[in-house]
């Protein structure tokens, strides 16, 4: 059953501006293995912004927004083997899952020069 649908739409230069001129929001905001997956692209920027917004739209899927056991960096944006991204979680944000039954979650990312969109929806 669909417990959930959002998505979200950010300008790259916006995510970028916020990485160049806040310390730490990279770290607060993604994992150490979406930094490195990010890092070595060459419009890293891009790649960022789609998470980004991916995030955003997952916490609007689950219907709360940032809410207490949820953490920007806890939700993970992945390239399972065939390249398709996929979502896992961590830390508080993985018992907050545990605890709403979320059985599947479904992420479709895009981006070009100047923004970047997400899709999720979350199945129980």
């Amino acid at each position: 059953m669909i417990f959930g649908i959002g998505t979200d739409l950010i300008e790259v230069e916006r995510v970028a501006e916020k990485m160049e001129k806040k310390a730490g929001f990279k770290e607060l905001v993604f994992s150490p293995d979406e930094i490195i997956y990010c890092e070595a692209r060459t419009y890293k920027y891009e790649h960022y912004a789609a998470r980004f917004a991916a995030k955003e739209a997952f916490l609007k899927a689950l219907g709360t927004g940032w809410t207490n056991g949820t953490a920007f960096n806890e939700i993970e944006i992945y390239n399972n083997e065939a390249g398709k991204p996929e979502m896992r979680f961590h830390g508080l944000t993985a018992k907050t899952m545990e605890n709403l039954k979320i059985e599947k979650v479904f992420v479709s990312l895009s981006h070009i020069k100047t923004m970047a969109c997400a899709m999720v929806v979350i199945e129980s």
